[in-house]
């Protein structure tokens, strides 16, 4: 959860670009899922070089902060993010969650001041993950070749474009609000990245036990878990067991977080 998916405007031309520009693997040693490894892994070490100088130390000053200060930031967010995924679960015709995300943005907005209290998931309304990759996988689209997106962190072929459509429609992008409030918008952007990027340090452990290369085990763990939400939960066991693996580690860090406070 590229997480930072912000600088798309010059995207476009870097792949294109990191595409023509690089070697390519022998293809005996090529993954079938990855036939542009040598360019991704020329992306993965950019994007590891940026994310150690400066995006995970941001996150783990922000892990500082009071909890209350993350938990309200992180929903404030997440409401901004319903809109997303009730356009998504509009186009795939699941009217249910969409009603459930309609719900939620009202609740949240209004009784939950902007979205900073979750006051939807008490009453039974559950928060939903769709973008417009999953509607399209969902569509019947194939995922494509795994991408490593300079910035952006891991893609597919299909995910990739699908971003734009996502920002077009999420609020945060909204032209009045980055034209007319620049300053503001850049600094809820920059308050977003980090605040995704500090939920993604309990995953760190996770990743390093999937491979001792961490380029495959970012794609190993990208690509299942994107089958995982294309098929809504209706997953093979090998993606349940890195799921279980996941909520085990968070809730240890958890853990150690609160022993840590005492």
């Amino acid at each position: 959860m590229s997480v930072v998916s912000r600088l798309r405007m010059g995207l476009p031309a870097l792949v294109v670009l990191g595409l023509t520009g690089c070697a390519t693997v022998p293809s005996e040693d090529r993954h079938p899922d990855d036939p542009w490894e040598s360019y991704n892994r020329a992306v993965f070490e950019f994007n590891q070089d940026f994310d150690e100088s400066l995006l995970r130390p941001a996150a783990v000053q922000y892990q500082r902060l009071p909890q209350p200060v993350q938990t309200g930031v992180g929903n404030f967010f997440s409401n901004l993010n319903d809109v997303v995924v009730l356009f998504n679960n509009l186009l795939q015709g699941n009217l249910e969650n969409a009603a459930s995300d309609t719900g939620r943005l009202l609740f949240n907005t209004t009784f939950g001041v902007f979205g900073l209290i979750d006051v939807a998931s008490p009453m039974g309304l559950d928060k939903n993950n769709e973008d417009f990759g999953q509607t399209l996988g969902a569509w019947g689209v194939a995922r494509g070749p795994y991408l490593q997106l300079p910035f952006l962190g891991p893609s597919t072929a299909r995910d990739a474009p699908a971003r734009l459509v996502d920002g077009y429609v999420s609020p945060l992008y909204h032209t009045n609000l980055r034209d007319d409030h620049s300053g503001w918008w850049a600094g809820l952007i920059a308050l977003d990245v980090i605040d995704m990027r500090a939920g993604l340090i309990p995953t760190e452990r996770m990743l390093a036990q999937l491979s001792d290369d961490p380029y495959i085990a970012m794609r190993q763990g990208y690509l299942q878990r994107r089958d995982f939400l294309v098929r809504d939960g209706m997953s093979d066991e090998e993606a349940d067991a890195m799921l279980d693996e996941l909520e085990e580690l968070e809730a240890l860090e958890a853990m150690e977080a609160e022993e840590g406070g005492l």
